[in-house]
């Protein structure tokens, strides 16, 4: 498995805490130092824009994608290395989706749940099995997750969902997750030869 490009779901908001925006900086010049192409929501705000702004900094290939109606909201980022417009939200998701080999999850709001929800149930329908890795910077996300085991707890969800992402508590752990993720394909793909 190779991760030539990363999407990453996060806040269209900074947040309260500064670990937030640290997290979104060093994840956009991490991926840009391993030359893995960013592929985010297009937005110039929030955790979004200091992520693809981090990226770009770095030196790293940024594909932005936004509907028409989020224009003026999250004001597009036209500096990115590839802006696309689609006219709707479904399609956004869908094209970021096609675009991306691993799904990191930043701190974010409502339209970062829906997205990490929606890429989690389409790996359980098998519609593909790319890595989905929450980072849980400062336990932003320990109540996603608790909703997650209340589901599997009360036989609303298989355990077997557990398999479907992989919890972080910081960057440097999501890349090392990426990364082993990797080796472990390789080592796959070398018994199966």
């Amino acid at each position: 498995m190779t991760i030539a490009a990363a999407a990453v779901f996060c806040g269209s908001r900074l947040g309260i805490l500064p670990a937030f925006t640290e997290a979104a900086r060093e994840t956009g010049a991490g991926l840009a130092e391993r030359g893995i192409h960013l592929v985010y929501g297009g937005g110039a705000v929030g955790l979004m824009g200091v992520v693809a702004e981090a990226a770009l900094e770095a030196g790293g290939s940024v594909t932005g994608i936004i509907p028409e109606f989020l224009h003026d909201r999250e004001v597009m980022n036209e500096r990115v290395t590839d802006l696309v417009v689609t006219g709707s939200m479904h399609e956004r998701k869908r094209l970021m989706f096609a675009q991306a080999d691993a799904f990191l999850i930043l701190p974010g709001g409502l339209g970062t749940f829906d997205e990490l929800m929606e890429i989690m149930t389409w790996r359980q329908l098998s519609l593909h099995d790319k890595p989905i890795v929450i980072v849980n910077v400062a336990n932003w996300a320990v109540h996603v997750i608790a909703a997650l085991e209340a589901a599997i707890e009360q036989g609303l969800a298989d355990p077997s969902a557990r398999a479907l992402y992989q919890v972080v508590n910081d960057v440097p752990a999501a890349f090392d997750a990426l990364r082993s993720m990797k080796k472990r394909e390789e080592k796959e793909e070398t018994h199966r030869l």
